[in-house]
């Protein structure tokens, strides 16, 4: 069996845009999961993301947040699939995808087990957290609505 081939760094600039799309088909509390361990994991690739710290009127020195937003929206399976696989192919972005055995156990190295033997377009999504030029991830998800 082939090794996985993980990047120990992106080559991308520092993203214009971040955008987290989650399965419109989830609980209110699934999402929430699905949207915190996208952004968790994306924030990790990217820690150029991390603004400055907030300093409030005492001079108490709070982590810094996100300063180009972080849209979280919906869409259908097939959608999610869609922007997978164009991920997979363009290399103007990154991502981050959360397989549906991310919510079935609470035991990472049972869910790593699970997901290994799931060929890449069978994989099925709960979410996905896009990165990357401005235009281009607007043009994959410009047209799909925000969560609520």
């Amino acid at each position: 069996m082939n090794s996985p081939v993980v990047p120990s760094s992106l080559s991308l600039a520092l993203p214009e845009r971040c955008v987290i799309v989650i399965n419109q088909e989830l609980s209110a509390g699934h999402a929430a999961n699905a949207a915190a361990v996208l952004a968790l994991t994306l924030g990790q690739r990217h820690p150029g993301l991390v603004g400055e710290p907030l300093i409030d009127a005492d001079n108490g020195v709070h982590p810094g947040l996100i300063p180009i937003g972080i849209s979280v929206l919906v869409a259908d399976s097939d959608t999610l699939s869609h922007l997978h696989q164009t991920l997979l192919r363009d290399d103007e972005m990154d991502g981050v995808i959360f397989p549906v055995e991310g919510q079935q156990t609470t035991d990472y190295a049972a869910f790593q087990q699970a997901v290994r033997v799931v060929p890449t377009e069978m994989l099925q999504l709960l979410g996905i957290a896009l990165a990357g030029k401005k235009k281009v991830i607007r043009k994959l998800t410009g047209k799909l609505g925000l969560l609520g």
